[in-house]
């Protein structure tokens, strides 16, 4: 049976009612049902009762193999022991002062041993308020204004870093030599969006002379190695130490983006590209599933806040429960447990490409570490390699075939096209996956 949205859309209604009567029933009290929405992907969200290891049971009694993890957070799997236990511990010695814990600097000891270019660390609430304070302390530090970010890169909601993550062709974007900064929300004044500098993914030749054109403007450039929340683009590793290079020359602080992909190697991302930024944001599973973010760096950087030069203060920040969950997720990540990580990640990915080159099937799955991106494509072995190749190459609409038929089927991935592994899943898991999407994709070929 070949597969259409129509049908798809109700077949999701139909697998999920009470979530589809939880959503109508809570438009009354909150906007939009619920605070959530970039985690829905069918006419209505999938609401949950709880989670167990690599599973999410849901209100309407379905279990669902997670392959969203709270966009990446749950690394280790939901409800994980040595997690739970450190939060319950800590609880009961109370969990909101205007003091400082110990438990902080635990947390940054360990995130400073990790990674070679973080010498010092502060902690925030979230990776958004992380990457506008890491823009902030670039600028105090450069005495510069201008922020320059990739096309498709996502940095949070907070002003000027909400530029261009999700950017299209019907929006007048401009050529990619020179793409125009477009703010990816109401509400967003013109000033902010004009002091941005928009860059293409994995193009030297354009990055290069658009940071020499503005080099005594640019306080900074932020960067995702392997971008996400605008769509899977892993970078070239002689584009990033090009980069590095470029930055360093101008006198532009070069930032990391690792929110998401410091779960790609026990010492982040970074380490793979043997390339060290002057900053590095991160945030999701530093905190094992409790609200965090945090930047660290070169010490001669971070200095501007040690001087009071930059003041960011926050009620929540440096959290102990946070730290505490935070510590325990990134103990039980050993070494180890990034290499089965990766691997179950690298099975999934190349079996699936070689039965779909086999196939004659344009269907793709790319990225570098545990977290993947999947595509219908417009012929067999396209790769993308900018933002922009989601515009001119891909068909969406098979995409979000895709995400509701596995729902549906029992697994529950990020709607955009991602998939994002955790630790406890199983072989059984994997297999069943890859089972699974070759069944669906085969019905959309059909």
């Amino acid at each position: 049976m070949k597969l259409t949205l129509e049908d798809s859309l109700k077949r999701f209604s139909e697998t999920f009612p009470e979530s589809k009567r939880a959503t109508e029933s809570q438009s009354d009290r909150i906007t939009g049902s619920f605070s959530r929405r970039g985690s829905t992907f069918g006419p209505h969200g999938i609401f949950v009762e709880k989670g167990e290891g690599a599973y999410i049971y849901t209100i309407d009694g379905k279990k669902l193999l997670d392959l969203s993890n709270n966009f990446t957070v749950n690394v280790i799997g939901h409800s994980h022991p040595a997690i739970v236990k450190a939060i319950q511990s800590e609880a009961g010695k109370g969990f909101s002062f205007g003091n400082p814990k110990s438990e902080e600097y635990r947390l940054a000891k360990i995130l400073t041993d990790r990674i070679e270019s973080v010498e010092k660390v502060r902690f925030f609430c979230s990776s958004s308020e992380a990457c506008h304070g890491a823009a902030r302390f670039a600028r105090a530090y450069t005495g510069k204004d201008k922020l320059a970010k990739f096309e498709g890169g996502y940095h949070g909601f907070i002003g000027d870093l909400a530029v261009s993550a999700h950017p299209s062709p019907e929006r007048f974007p401009g050529p990619e030599t020179k793409p125009v900064p477009l703010p990816d929300s109401a509400g967003i004044p013109a000033y902010e969006t004009n002091n941005v500098i928009v860059l293409t993914q994995n193009r030297i030749d354009i990055c290069e002379k658009l940071l020499r054109e503005n080099a005594a403007d640019i306080a900074c450039l932020i960067m995702e190695l392997q971008s996400a929340a605008g769509g899977v683009v892993l970078l070239e590793k002689e584009f990033v130490r090009a980069i590095r290079e470029i930055t360093k020359e101008l006198g532009i602080v070069l930032i990391f983006d690792e929110t998401v992909s410091l779960r790609a190697d026990y010492h982040g991302f970074q380490n793979i590209f043997g390339v060290k930024p002057d900053l590095t944001v991160m945030g999701k599973m530093i905190g094992g599933g409790l609200p965090i973010g945090a930047v660290g760096g070169a010490s001669e950087v971070m200095s501007v806040i040690e001087d009071d030069q930059v003041r960011i203060m926050g009620t929540h920040h440096g959290h102990p429960l946070a730290a505490v969950a935070g510590i325990a997720c990134l103990e039980t990540l050993t070494p180890d447990a990034y290499t089965r990580l990766n691997g179950m990640a690298a099975r999934v990915r190349d079996e699936l490409n070689a039965w779909s080159l086999e196939k004659g099937y344009a269907f793709t799955l790319y990225g570098g570490h545990s977290v993947l991106g999947y595509a219908f494509m417009d012929k067999p072995g396209r790769q993308i390699t900018t933002h922009r190749d989601y515009w001119y190459y891909t068909i969406p609409h098979f995409t979000h075939i895709m995400a509701l038929e596995m729902a549906i089927k029992g697994y529950y991935p990020v709607h955009r096209g991602e998939l994002c592994f955790s630790l406890p899943m199983s072989d059984e898991d994997i297999k069943g996956l890859s089972d699974t999407i070759k069944e669906i994709v085969d019905s959309i070929y059909a």
